[in-house]
């Protein structure tokens, strides 16, 4: 009997032969095998629920979080939403073959720069079990073969949807081993998986701080990772204060666990004895807790105010709490963002156009936003169709990670004969 150890390594290898046979399949080819797994999503869908279901019980009965729960969960609804993130990277552009550059030099010699698949990448993750699908579909499609390693909080769900996936990927003519999934989730693979460089081209951590430390500090191979989200929002004297309000519950409330939730709310001085009581009073409505520093807690002393902490600055809540802050200036708005931000998202409401320049100037943060909700940062909402994760970092990749994150390219130099004087 094979040890988990040998199944991964097992597993790297095919996933690096499938890799060499996925990169030169044709564009329609991979869409067919896209179109498969989304119908297969919706087919399976009784047997993958009841698969979450398993994961549900076992994460409620060790105490997960809501936050955590939420992110955990699935359902019709969020299954067909992945099987529709999986048909909308089928319609996208192939990004494999594309010239990004070409021209021909004096001595004859045509060079062009073309976009080529990464090869094997390897992707370590928590609780989220659409990533399973979003990666997967990511990755068919940019010609990468891939290794996911989900987190025992979602084994079930993931084992379900990787055996439903990688069935419908080969029914479409996918090299079956393009798309592996580890079921051991004992954590000795996980630094296994980190010293696999010569299998793996690109490992990516979605979860907590700690795992993306974890893997930052100990892989062999190139990693692009995604920060905590801890996004703030700025309100400019010049503000529509009814917009404000309106962009600030929807980054707040309309789903607080993500990381692309409001956590920090910013207001200038000249407006906040106006705008907060209007913010509040529409948080209040989903039981908003706002830890509040001394000005504006005395402006707000109703039910949901409390005195901030010094924690609760640079702090990702992934719930319905929000740090609240008066500030006397869009330069003090700033520093305090450069101090406190992750550099996820981070937005301005203003009606003044020198503000919103300096503000997306200035802000130095994977996305930065004017007069809308911090939201929208996501690989769908930007029509990359799904997304591998939210780079936070200005190497190779920032903000949603879509296809083209996904690939490198090559230099193709072709001649008639030429040798070097």
């Amino acid at each position: 009997m094979k040890s988990t150890s040998d199944e991964l390594k097992t597993k790297a290898q095919a996933a690096k032969a499938a890799s060499r046979e996925l990169a030169r399949l044709s564009t329609e080819v991979k869409n067919r095998a896209l179109v498969s797994i989304a119908e297969g999503l919706v087919a399976k869908e009784k047997q993958i629920i009841a698969a979450n279901r398993r994961d549900m019980d076992e994460a409620k009965a060790s105490g997960m979080d809501k936050a955590m729960l939420d992110r955990l969960m699935l359902n019709s609804e969020r299954l067909k939403s992945m099987a529709n993130d999986v048909r909308t990277v089928a319609a996208l552009p192939d990004p494999v073959g594309e010239t990004i550059e070409a021209r021909t030099l004096p001595n004859g010699l045509r060079l062009e720069r073309r976009r080529v698949p990464l090869g094997v990448i390897g992707v370590i993750f928590e609780s989220r079990p659409n990533v399973t699908s979003d990666i997967s579909a990511l990755c068919l499609k940019s010609g990468n073969a891939v290794i996911l390693r989900g987190g025992k909080e979602a084994l079930h769900s993931n084992s379900a949807l990787a055996k439903v996936i990688r069935e419908a990927a080969a029914a479409g003519g996918v090299p079956i081993d393009a798309i592996q999934f580890i079921e051991s989730t004992e954590r000795q693979l996980v630094s296994e998986m980190l010293k696999m460089k010569q299998a793996i081209d690109l490992i990516i951590p979605r979860g907590g701080e700690k795992l993306v430390a974890l893997v930052i500090e100990n892989a062999t191979m190139p990693v692009l990772a995604s920060g905590a989200g801890i996004c703030h929002m700025y309100i400019d004297p010049t503000a529509d204060l009814k917009m404000a309000t309106r962009i600030a519950y929807n980054a707040k409330v309309q789903r607080p666990t993500v990381c692309n939730a409001l956590d920090c709310l910013l207001v200038h001085s000249d407006i906040a004895n106006r705008c907060l009581p209007m913010i509040a009073k529409e948080w209040s409505k989903a039981k908003v807790e706002m830890h509040c520093d001394p000005r504006a807690m005395k402006i707000l002393k109703g039910v949901n105010a409390r005195r901030a902490t010094a924690a609760d600055w640079g702090r990702e809540f992934l719930a319905l709490v929000a740090a609240v802050k008066v500030v006397d200036s869009l330069d003090e708005a700033m520093e305090h963002i450069a101090r406190y931000s992750s550099g996820h998202s981070e937005a301005i409401i203003t009606e003044d156009y020198s503000a919103a320049k300096r503000f997306t100037d200035e802000v130095n943060s994977a996305c930065v936003y004017v007069n809308a909700s911090t939201r929208f940062t996501d690989g769908g909402q930007f029509g990359l169709g799904a997304e591998v994760g939210i780079s936070t970092q200005k190497f190779h990749a920032r903000g949603p990670m879509g296809l083209k994150e996904l690939t490198t390219y090559k230099w193709v130099i072709l001649g008639s004969g030429q040798v070097r004087p």
